[in-house]
């Protein structure tokens, strides 16, 4: 993808409800990749799109009208053909995500016990003596 006729388009959102249903609407609209997503102070999250230019101008356009029905849109850009280290910068933030993303996840059945085991549901009586 890091060719001369890709682009790079973000929505960003308050709010990761409108985050999800932006992304989804734009991956639904246009041959587009959601490469990843970033999130900063106050709920302010950015999903990076990348694609041919005329496909994340439209997933961008249909992600933003979803961001504004389902929460709120901060702001929306695309960037056509942008510069190599720029995409370079989102990709290598993917790569960091999915390393952290493979070191924690639990080994086996045994983690899975372990997890279990920690989360003790609350029964009726419990439930009445809280309130």
């Amino acid at each position: 993808m890091l060719e001369n006729g890709y682009a790079l388009g973000m929505i960003e959102t308050v709010g990761f409800p409108a985050l999800v249903a932006a992304t989804d609407a734009a991956a639904k609209a246009a041959d587009v990749r959601c490469v990843t997503y970033q999130g900063a102070d106050a709920g302010i999250v950015t999903i990076y799109i990348v694609g041919d230019v005329a496909s994340v101008t439209a997933a961008v356009a249909v992600g933003e009208a979803e961001a504004r029905r389902v929460g709120q849109l901060r702001h929306s850009r695309v960037i056509p053909r942008p510069d190599r280290s720029v995409m370079q910068m989102v990709l290598q933030q993917l790569e960091q995500e999915k390393s952290r993303q493979a070191t924690s996840k639990p080994a086996g059945k045994a983690g899975d016990k372990q997890k279990n085991a920690q989360s003790t549901p609350i029964t009726t009586t419990q439930a009445s003596k809280e309130e």
